[in-house]
This record gives structure tokens, C-alpha cells and sequence, in this order.
């Protein structure tokens, strides 16, 4: 990211905290060091994780091959060894969406605590902001990437479908030691979202809050909303978002401040659309469409797709116009 460290003002948002919430170069204090330590060891290996994903290729031509010749057994036995890797990899990923659920989780209970608000935690714990921040960025990415590789689901269908037939065959069932009927019932879930790691991070958040009951919801929506706020002022700043050293910061803050929308649209009882919701949304799609359309399509189309609120009475039209 770029050297920028953005203050809000008053001026600027009304209810806008007023902090440097540096991005790129927060350092953990000892008071964080524990947990920014345990997120840290997910985080480390998120790149290997997008870069998997993106190398994803598929077996199409292999199971389309074994299914116009149902009776070629070289054909079948081709098929099911190609997949069989391709769905261990996918295990790989949906094995991080946990680890990624719990590094969450883990960073909401510091950010939300008393006796700190969550502006002040987010303005004290600027290193655990950061992690936040990189993860919800990561959870974009993975999702981006994922709505365009249609084989991934194509395989993993293949896979279920074949292997109680394999079973009956006496073929190769390794796999069934990496992947049991219980793995593939989740993993089926997972795959069958549009954005899979965002439903897991709006669960993991929405369970956060049932399983807190002592603490205030606000402290969590709170949290959401000023990180939203700050992606929004660093974007639409002129002063500011001139300063960034490349676009990459641009879209890691339209990222981060999409995903804390969608978190705070499941987690508050109204929404993130609703007047009363201190996320002026109005302001962060006028963001986002100020981007070049190829940019930020998948990031409106999860805001679409992926909250909970946009389609409610209470939504303002002018809203929901603006995301169509």
C-alpha cells in the first residue's frame, strides 16, 4: 500500500472518528502481539491460497470425455484421477475459510472489548485494524476469483456423483481418507455460495455476536462502520488518494470497505441501507462507481448479491437504483 495516514474529522463525516489509521505500516504493540501473532500464521499463507485458486484449470475435458462414453472404463478411471487432486485442493481452501473464520473471530473479541470503544480500539490497535483489514481483502480476491472458475463446481459436482459408482468398481477411493462423506457435505455447501468466503465471514461475524450476548451489539456494528468510513474518506480525498503509490491501495480500500458493509448489513438488525445506519452508503457506492467499471463490477455485484437488507421497504429507492 501506499504511505498514506489517513485523519478523519469531524468535518468531514459527522459521525466520523477523528484518528490516523495507518494501513501499511502498523506495528503490533506487546498488548497485541498474541493474537496478531496466531493471525498473523493464517494471513501468511493467503497468497499461496489466491495463487492455487487462480492456477485452477479444471478437468473439463477429461469428465466430458467420460461422460459421452459411459462405457470406456480407461476413459472413467482418466476422469476420477484428475479430479481426485483437484478436489483435495479445493479441501485446501475450504480448510482455510475456517482458519480464516477463527483469526476473525479472534480480532473482533480485541476490537469490540471493554473498556475501549471500538474507535478507540481501532485508533490503539492499529496493527490488528491492519490484519482486519487484510482480511477482508483477501476474502474479496478469493471471491473475484472464484465466481469466475465455473469448473470448480463442475468438478466437485462430477466428484460426487462418481464416487458411490467407483465405490461399487473398486476404484482408486484414497481420497475418501482426505475428503469422508461429512468433508464433502460441507465443502458442497461452501461451493455452492457465489462468494463463499464472504458467507463464511458473515456467519463467523453473525455467530460472534449471538455467542457475545454480554456484549452491545453496537460495539461490533460500530467497528464495521468506522472501517467503512475510513476506506470511504481515504477514497474520496483528492489529497489523499493521490498519495498512494500505486492502484493497488485504491482497490485494497474499496475491498475492505465493501467487506465491512456486507458485515455490518448481517450482523445489524435494520441493514447497512437503512437511514438510521451509520455507513452512508450513498457516498461509498458513489465511490465505487467513480472507478473504472471493470474494477469494481464484482465488488457491486457483491454488494447485490451478498447482503442481507438491500432489498428491504425500508432500503431508500435512490439506493437501490444507484446499485442497478
Amino acid at each position: 500500500m501506499g504511505n498514506l495516514l489517513k485523519v478523519l474529522t469531524c468535518t468531514e463525516l459527522e459521525q466520523g472518528p477523528n484518528f490516523f489509521l495507518d494501513f501499511e505500516n502498523a506495528q503490533p504493540t506487546e498488548g497485541e502481539r498474541d493474537v496478531w501473532n496466531q493471525v498473523n500464521s493464517v494471513l501468511q499463507d493467503s497468497e499461496s491460497i489466491l495463487t492455487a485458486l487462480q492456477a485452477y484449470k479444471g478437468a473439463g475435458q477429461e469428465i466430458r470425455d467420460a461422460i459421452q462414453n459411459p462405457s470406456d472404463l480407461m476413459l472413467q478411471e482418466q476422469a476420477w484421477n484428475s479430479v481426485c487432486p483437484l478436489v483435495i485442493k479445493l479441501k485446501q481452501f475450504y480448510s482455510f475459510s475456517l482458519r480464516l473464520e477463527e483469526a476473525l473471530k479472534s480480532l473482533l473479541q480485541c476490537l469490540t472489548c471493554a473498556p475501549f470503544t471500538p474507535t478507540q480500539h481501532l485508533e490503539k490497535e492499529q496493527a490488528l485494524a491492519k490484519q482486519f483489514a487484510e482480511i477482508l481483502h483477501f476474502t474479496l480476491r478469493f471471491d473475484e476469483l472464484k465466481m469466475r472458475i465455473p469448473a470448480i463446481q463442475n468438478d466437485f459436482s462430477y466428484y460426487r456423483r462418481t464416487i458411490s459408482r467407483n465405490r461399487i468398481n473398486n476404484m482408486n477411493l484414497d481420497i475418501e481418507s482426505e475428503v469422508n462423506n461429512e468433508m464433502a457435505n460441507r465443502m458442497s455447501l461452501f461451493y455452492a455460495e457465489a462468494t463463499p468466503m464472504l458467507k463464511t465471514l458473515s456467519t463467523a461475524t453473525t455467530n460472534f455476536v449471538t455467542e457475545n450476548k454480554t456484549l452491545p451489539l453496537e460495539n461490533t456494528t460500530d467497528c464495521l462502520s468506522t472501517m467503512a468510513s475510513v476506506c470511504k474518506v481515504m477514497l474520496e480525498t483528492p489529497d489523499y488518494s493521490s498519495r498512494f503509490n500505486s492502484e493497488d491501495t485504491v482497490l485494497f480500500c474499496m475491498r475492505v470497505m465493501v467487506g465491512v458493509i456486507i458485515l455490518y448489513d448481517h450482523v445489524h438488525p435494520n441493514g447497512a441501507f437503512n437511514k438510521s445506519s451509520k455507513i452512508d452508503m450513498k457516498g461509498c457506492i458513489k465511490v465505487l462507481k467513480d472507478q473504472p467499471a471493470d474494477k469494481v463490477e464484482g465488488l457491486l455485484n457483491a454488494l447485490k448479491f451478498t447482503t442481507k437488507h438491500l432489498n428491504d421497504e425500508s432500503t431508500p429507492k435512490n439506493i437501490r437504483t444507484m446499485l442497478h
